[in-house]
């Protein structure tokens, strides 16, 4: 299977959405998730899929697709502006046939003729009817009919009285050219506000997407062995080539830092503003900005493969999503044309019965189609979800998907794993000790022979801080679980480096992180500690003052955690724990109330999986970032309740958005059917309300969320 990112041009309202997405299940696919905010669509497909084939069709449904990355990654460009083009066609017609109702046109009085309005209407009518009215007839014909066909029958309704008129010389009585022209003029110009209303609530993931574009010093030698550098664009570089990074430059691609030191802004991915100090080494990310020193460096990631492609690809899925509160109003979108076609077939019988003049019967209907707004439903939660996504990224907060979102406000317990969350996870030597005759050189290099063969955090820690320019050679060395490192020398003399379970028969005191034992003989013992994150006391406050429980659930030793705690101000420690029995306690902690798991350990991960939302750190082992929802760039706690209180205010703001979307539809509708406002007027009124809703949205970004 290959994932497949589409933009897709043409969706204007839920049911647009809808409909790309069934034909797509029809075509047998997989994960399939259409955005009608950003206008993404993306699924499965397997190798025998005819991408052209598909690309057709969703042509054929009234769609273009703008950009298609597949295998070749070839791009196709459209412009973005077709109903601002389609507006400033239509714009002097209308006027034209508008300037009757200014005042005396005096001279101009021949535009009052009806074949004359005929000729000015017509090719705005024909502009709208190659616009809407295909998009209508499609619609209709794949059985989900659209926002398009209110208006094209709105439009069509009152173009055919008005020729009718015309053709039976029936009087100025029955002209209302203006009323068709500017219907469809205006709609256009309530789709471009529209556009670029939910453009600007992309505007995060944007900015995020075009820092990946940039130029790169690339390193190369000539045939003496010389450096020399020339510019390449940054989307020509490869995985292993060398780059030169000057300060005030941005970093090309993600890399790894060969020589030199220098400052790195990483505020594009981690909202930090403070420089962060690189050396040899170290990664930069691409996208970051240099803001002092220079540095050459190793790519190490490019193009779809770079952690920016990576998170904006994230966002990107999340905002395909639906979470359960946007299911009600894609249901109503779904009838919502039907429902507003038989509403103005009774505002047409009910006017015509009660006035008695089929003119101002068919204009109340026609304001009716025109004013009722089913794109505002369907806009209300993808335009909140954008934004609510585009700043999490922008702070560091990535989240996989809408729904998680949306269940950050339900969230009343956190519970914390210890090592690697509330703690560094980087273990130093604080106290060690040789015990009879040994010697301190013999209890290093022991030790440092040892656990340089194993990949535990404390291993690492101890032959970081004890290298050893010589070490025991092992004729056998091995790690068993549970116990530590052995080691066997050539002469059968056996050595470990490991927890009490090694020295339980030699001493009482089990106190001690490692215990060195050699040929039944306890030799010393070291202790390490794990440095505190400097944020968590301060996480943990803010959480509990929220309002929100805090737990520490650990696979330590309950005297090691009950510290740990106590200095943080943790009230509940469950220490000890198996990863099977950490997934019990997440689950029966999740029947009581709604928890956030945060961890970062491959023993987490099932746990991270039961939680209502799992949360890693963005330096967890691959399965604890696989089985996260949500994932906390810049290696730290800081961004958790900042996610929290997004997670709140961008629900409250998709309530306010369908409030919005509802009360409009409901009062605008009557206002409509009983003749207080004119059917242009109406689309004016129409094309504003997805305005109102997309500047609601965007008030999301200007919320406090520290």
């Amino acid at each position: 299977m290959e994932t497949i990112n589409w933009k897709v041009e043409g969706m204007s309202c839920s049911t647009c959405a809808l409909t790309i997405n069934k034909y797509l299940e029809k075509k047998g696919l997989q994960n399939i998730r259409v955005s009608l905010a950003s206008g993404d669509v993306s699924f499965d497909a397997g190798t025998g899929i005819d991408r052209s084939q598909l690309e057709k069709g969703i042509h054929d449904l009234g769609y273009i697709v703008l950009k298609r990355e597949g295998a070749a990654g070839s791009v196709s460009k459209v412009s973005l502006n077709r109903h601002l083009r389609y507006f400033l066609f239509c714009l002097p017609f209308t006027l034209l046939l508008l300037l009757h109702m200014v005042g005396h046109i005096g001279a101009l009085h021949w535009l009052m003729l009806p074949w004359v309005q005929l000729v000015l209407c017509l090719p705005v009518f024909v502009a709208g009817m190659r616009f809407f009215g295909r998009s209508a007839i499609k619609s209709l014909l794949n059985g989900l009919p659209n926002m398009n066909v209110l208006i094209a029958m709105g439009a069509t309704a009152a173009f055919g009285y008005s020729l009718t008129g015309t053709l039976l010389g029936l009087g100025p009585d029955y002209l209302f050219y203006e009323t068709t022209a500017s219907i469809i003029t205006i709609v256009f110009l309530g789709y471009y506000l529209e556009d670029a209303s939910v453009r600007a609530t992309q505007r995060t993931l944007n900015s995020l997407a075009s820092t990946q574009k940039t130029m790169a010093n690339m390193i190369a030698f000539d045939d003496q062995h010389q450096e020399i550098l020339f510019p390449v664009e940054g989307g020509e570089l490869r995985s292993g080539d060398l780059i030169l990074i000057r300060s005030g430059e941005q970093v090309p691609a993600d890399c790894k830092i060969l020589w030199g030191e220098a400052g790195a802004d990483e505020s594009i991915l981690t909202g930090e503003s403070l420089p962060v100090e690189k050396r040899a080494k170290d990664a930069l990310i691409g996208g970051s900005l240099l803001v002092s020193g220079t540095v050459k460096a190793q790519v190490t990631a490019v193009g779809e493969e770079s952690i920016l492609s990576g998170i904006v690809r994230l966002v990107q899925q999340a905002q395909g999503e639906k979470p359960p509160i946007q299911q009600l109003a894609d249901r109503i979108s779904a009838v919502f044309v039907p429902v507003v076609i038989g509403l103005a077939v009774l505002t047409f019988i009910g006017n015509y019965f009660l006035l008695h003049q089929v003119a101002a019967a068919l204009m109340r209907c026609i304001a009716v189609l025109v004013i009722a707004c089913p794109c505002a439903m369907g806009l209300a939660t993808p335009a909140a979800i954008a934004v609510g996504l585009g700043r999490g990224a922008r702070r560091g907060i990535l989240i996989r998907n809408a729904r998680h979102l949306e269940a950050f406000r339900t969230i009343r317990r956190v519970v914390f794993d210890k090592t690697g969350t509330l703690t560094t996870g980087e273990f130093t030597i604080n106290h060690w000790q040789a015990t009879g005759d040994t010697s301190a050189e013999r209890i290093k290099e022991i030790a440092f022979s040892l656990e340089k063969f194993s990949n535990h955090p404390i291993a690492k820690a101890i032959t970081k801080e004890w290298r050893q320019s010589s070490a025991t050679r092992w004729a056998k060395v091995e790690e068993i679980k549970g116990r530590g490192m052995r080691g066997e020398t050539k002469d059968g003399e056996v050595y470990w480096a490991g927890s009490y379970a090694v020295a339980a028969q030699l001493t009482d005191d089990d106190s001690h992180n490692v215990y060195i034992v050699g040929n039944d003989r306890l030799l010393g013992f070291i202790d390490v500690t794990d440095a505190v994150r400097p944020e968590a006391a301060a996480v943990v406050s803010r959480l509990q003052a929220q309002g929100i429980d805090t737990v520490l659930l650990s696979g330590d030793r309950f005297a090691a955690c009950r510290r740990l705690a106590d200095s943080l101000g943790i009230r509940e420690v469950l220490a000890e724990q198996s990863p099977g029995q950490k997934l019990e306690h997440v689950a029966r902690l999740n029947a009581e109330m709604p928890v956030a798991m945060v961890g970062d350990g491959i023993n987490d991960a099932p746990a991270l999986a039961r939680a209502t939302v799992g949360i890693s750190m963005s330096d967890a082992s691959q399965l604890a970032m696989q089985t996260a929802d949500v994932v906390l760039m810049n290696k730290g706690l800081s961004q958790l309740p900042a996610a929290l209180r997004l997670g709140s205010k961008t629900f409250t703001t998709i309530k306010g958005n369908l409030f919005w979307a509802f009360a409009y539809n409901v009062i605008a509708i009557p206002v409509a059917a009983f003749g207080l406002l004119t059917p242009a007027v109406a689309a004016l009124v129409m094309g504003l309300s997805d305005v109102v809703l997309a500047a609601n949205s965007l008030w999301l970004y200007s919320k406090k969320l520290d």
